[in-house]
C-alpha cells in the first residue's frame, strides 16, 4: 500500500465528512467560524473528525443544556430607559454591574447609573426621536445550573464582545427556577455605530455564552433546532402571556382560520417552506447516520461507543412538525369529539318485540 499515494484520497474523504457533519449545527444565516484545533483529527475506522467537530457532536448527542440569548426588546426613549433599569434592578433591590467592573446598590446606586446613562442620552445628537438607546438582552440556563457560574459567563462574554465599543451594564435574578442575566448595551457605540443585532450575531452571542460556560466547567451547547430534529419556532413570549392569560392570541385564530380555510378548499396548498424544512431534516439525519456508521467500523473503543450514542440520539429524535401540522391534529380531534358527541345525542329508534305486540292483542 503507497500511503503517500493514498494520503490525498484520505484527506479528501476527512474534508467531506467534516463538512457533512458541520452542516448539522450549520445555520442558514451563517456559516461556523474556524477554530484553533479544528484540523486536529481523531482516528476513525475511514478517516477522521475534527476535534472541534468530535467534542461538539458528543455534546449534542448526550444533550448538553442549550443556552439561551433571547433580544427581549429596545428602550426608545429617556423615561423608557429610566423604567428598565429600575426594573431589572428591581427598583434598587439588586446590585448592577457595569463594564467597568463598578457595582452599583440600592436606590442611590440606581440613580447614578439613571443618571449617568441619561446623561449620555443628550451627547446623542444624530439619534432620531424613535431611535434606540438601548437593547436589552436576557441569557440564561436550565434549572439546576450554577447561578454565580452563570453570572462569570455573563460577565466575560460582555466583556469579550462590548469591552471597548459599548456601555453596558448587567443585573442577575435568581427569583425564577432558571438563573438568568438581564444584559443592557447602549446602542451607541464608543465610534458613532449603533448597535443593531442580526440574527447572524444572535447565534454567535450563543455560542460565545456557551463556551464561557463550558470554561467554568458547565455543559453547555449553543445548537439550532434543526440539530436536535426541531423545526417550530420558539413561542414569543408575549404569545404565551396572553396564552396563559386564559385568551386566545390573534396568532393563534388567524392560523387557524387560516387551517379552515385550507380544509374548505379556499386556500393555497403550495408551501414551499415546508418542503425545504423536510429537506434540512433530511439531510441532517443522514448526516448523522453517515457520521455513526463510519466511527462503528472503527477499531477504537470510544468510536464504537460514540456512534451507538449517536444512533439512540437519532431514535430519539422528533418527527419533524410545524404548527400547520399541530392544529390540523387539534382540529382532527376535535371533529372526532364532535361526531361522538352528535352520535350520543341520537336517540336510538328500537323496534319492538313482534311476539310482544302479539301478546297484547
Amino acid at each position: 500500500m503507497n500511503t503517500e499515494r493514498d494520503a490525498p484520497s484520505v484527506r479528501g474523504a476527512v474534508a467531506e465528512a467534516e463538512t457533512a457533519l458541520s452542516y448539522v449545527w450549520q445555520t442558514p444565516v451563517g456559516r461556523p467560524k474556524k477554530q484553533p484545533g479544528d484540523h486536529v483529527l481523531f482516528a476513525t475506522g475511514q478517516g477522521g473528525l475534527a476535534r472541534t467537530d468530535r467534542v461538539r457532536l458528543q455534546r449534542i448527542v448526550s444533550r448538553a443544556p442549550e443556552v439561551m440569548v433571547k433580544i427581549t426588546g429596545r428602550t426608545k426613549g429617556a423615561q423608557h430607559l429610566l423604567a428598565h433599569l429600575a426594573y431589572i434592578t428591581r427598583d434598587g433591590r439588586l446590585s448592577a454591574e457595569t463594564e467597568e467592573g463598578i457595582v452599583l446598590s440600592g436606590r442611590e446606586g440606581l440613580g447614578d447609573l439613571q443618571a449617568r446613562w441619561i446623561d449620555d442620552v443628550a451627547l446623542d445628537s444624530r439619534r432620531r426621536s424613535d431611535g434606540t438607546l438601548s437593547v436589552n438582552v436576557i441569557l440564561s440556563m436550565p434549572p439546576g445550573t450554577d447561578p454565580a457560574k452563570v453570572r462569570d459567563a455573563v460577565r466575560a462574554f460582555a466583556l469579550e464582545t462590548f469591552e471597548r465599543r459599548h456601555d453596558f451594564v448587567f443585573v442577575q435574578h435568581e427569583d425564577e427556577a432558571h438563573p438568568h442575566v438581564h444584559l443592557t448595551v447602549r446602542a451607541l457605540g464608543y465610534d458613532g455605530r449603533r448597535l443593531n443585532p442580526r440574527k447572524a450575531d444572535l447565534h454567535h452571542w450563543r455560542e460565545r455564552f456557551a463556551e464561557e460556560l463550558r470554561l467554568r466547567g458547565v455543559a453547555a451547547e449553543a445548537t439550532p433546532r434543526r440539530a436536535r430534529g426541531r423545526v417550530r419556532k420558539a413561542e414569543h413570549g408575549a404569545v404565551r402571556a396572553i396564552r396563559e392569560r386564559g385568551a386566545v392570541p390573534r396568532v393563534d385564530r388567524l392560523a387557524r382560520e387560516a387551517i379552515v380555510r385550507e380544509l374548505r378548499g379556499e386556500g393555497t396548498s403550495e408551501r414551499p417552506w415546508e418542503a425545504r424544512a423536510a429537506e434540512r431534516q433530511t439531510a441532517i439525519r443522514a448526516r448523522y447516520r453517515a457520521t455513526a456508521a463510519e466511527l462503528a467500523r472503527s477499531d477504537e473503543p470510544s468510536d464504537r461507543a460514540l456512534a451507538d450514542e449517536i444512533t439512540a440520539f437519532l431514535s430519539a429524535m422528533p418527527e419533524p412538525s410545524l404548527q400547520r401540522h399541530a392544529l390540523l391534529r387539534e382540529l382532527a380531534d376535535q371533529a372526532a369529539v364532535a361526531r361522538i358527541d352528535r352520535d350520543a345525542a341520537i336517540p336510538l329508534t328500537i323496534d319492538a318485540d313482534p311476539r310482544l305486540a302479539e301478546k297484547d292483542r
